[in-house]
């Protein structure tokens, strides 16, 4: 396949960000101060830092819209990732056990909610009239700036079967569409947000524990804390309705299983003992397929033992996508269960990371998922858009 020029810049783009001379870590230090307080609060989490200032919870608005979401901070530490062979629910892909470090960290404080993905969705149509009247477009001097945003759903019906509120987990999307989300919303508002690795997310999710769950091994208490099959027979519940973990983040356990950025391996994390990472941002598997990639914390569609912390779901794109009419079959949604209880949560370091390292968090490593964008885009069925800080405003003028 040949490619176009903008696919052939997407897939240099790493090394070229590596070398840009205004790199996004540094058009974001201004924005370094969110989330930092200079005295401890009263009350609610926070963590201190070594120049005595704090991080402490904040809420972001997407820009253009009255959107809110919270963003909760998580103090740095150890902890093993992963589920000893002689527990009691070990399953072969969640050991051997490795000891690794975490960095502070913002979580949010629920899963992605429909009102902030329908925004994104939003920009398929804006990107789409922004090209018609010629402004805003992509060209390979602002390439490094652009998403794509997901094409309109073929049949909504599956997708929104059991709901769509704007307090509900958004879900049947694909890895890829969901680190495209957080490029747009990072790009938006300056703020480096992304999808964790299975490191981060079994740490934030622990809150400091070492049982099978967050508030401990006994099952019979999941009532209290998440959404499930046994109780969720009509759907996801609104997010945040249940009981949080110590850290303060809900729904970390059922209700929507939430991707991380990690290629799947049967053989767990057997790699890890070779890489030996040492730290969870850099405890990565990049996927070099679209499948199969991990999503942590079980849905409301599963069982307790698949909503433990260490429990791991393996995407299948064969699976996930059998009801897709469309060939190539399409890289931001999926059709078909479980992936009605797949979405994602958002995370944010608490230095910002190199621009060669954020953007493998934003953009697919998967050549084929490459391939099946580039595809869309030729054929007309999809486009790239350029996300600033003043796209919000922009998209919300063309609305008036």
């Amino acid at each position: 396949m040949k490619y176009s020029p903008l696919l052939a810049w997407l897939v240099g783009l790493a090394p070229i960000l590596a070398c840009s001379t205004v790199s996004f870590a540094d058009a974001t230090a201004t924005k370094s101060s969110l989330g930092i307080a200079t005295e401890k609060p009263a009350e609610g989490p926070s963590v201190a830092l070594e120049d005595g200032t704090f991080m402490v919870p904040y809420t972001q608005r997407i820009p253009g819209t009255d959107i809110q979401f919270e963003m909760i901070p998580v103090p740095g530490g150890a902890f093993t990732l992963g589920t000893p062979e002689d527990a009691e629910d070990f399953v072969d892909d969640e050991g051997p056990t490795i000891p690794l470090k975490v960095k502070p960290m913002w979580v949010a404080k629920t899963e992605t909610r429909w009102d902030m993905y329908k925004e994104y969705m939003r920009m398929y149509g804006v990107f789409k009239e922004f090209e018609s009247q010629g402004i805003r477009l992509v060209d390979e001097s602002n390439m490094a700036d652009a998403v794509t945003a997901p094409t309109e759903l073929y049949d909504p019906s599956f997708t929104f079967e059991y709901g769509s509120k704007a307090t509900q987990p958004a879900v049947t999307m694909t890895q890829y569409a969901a680190q495209q989300f957080t490029k747009w919303l990072a790009r938006m508002t300056g703020v480096q947000y992304r999808l964790p690795t299975e490191a981060e997310w079994e740490y934030a999710a622990r809150a400091g524990t070492t049982t099978a769950y967050s508030w401990g091994d006994d099952a019979d208490e999941i009532e209290d804390y998440a959404w499930y099959f046994d109780n969720s027979l009509d759907g996801p519940g609104d997010v945040g309705s249940k009981k949080p973990n110590a850290f303060g983040l809900h729904d970390m356990h059922g209700n929507a299983a939430e991707w991380t950025v990690n290629e799947y391996t049967e053989d767990g994390y057997e790699w890890m003992k070779e890489t030996n990472p040492g730290d969870a941002t850099s405890a990565t598997r990049w996927p070099e397929n679209p499948y199969p990639c991990v999503a942590r914390g079980g849905s409301w569609e599963m069982d307790p033992p698949d909503l433990r912390s260490a429990a791991r779901l393996a995407s299948d794109d064969e699976e996930w996508k059998s009801e897709d009419p469309n060939f190539p079959r399409s890289p931001w949604w999926f059709t078909s269960d479980p992936s009605r209880g797949v979405g994602f949560r958002l995370f944010r370091s608490l230095e910002s990371l190199p621009d060669e390292t954020i953007s493998k968090f934003w953009e697919a490593s998967s050549q084929e998922t490459l391939d099946d964008v580039e595809s869309r885009v030729s054929e007309g069925r999809s486009g790239y858009g350029y996300v600033d800080e003043e796209l919000g405003e922009a998209a919300k003028q063309l609305g008036e």
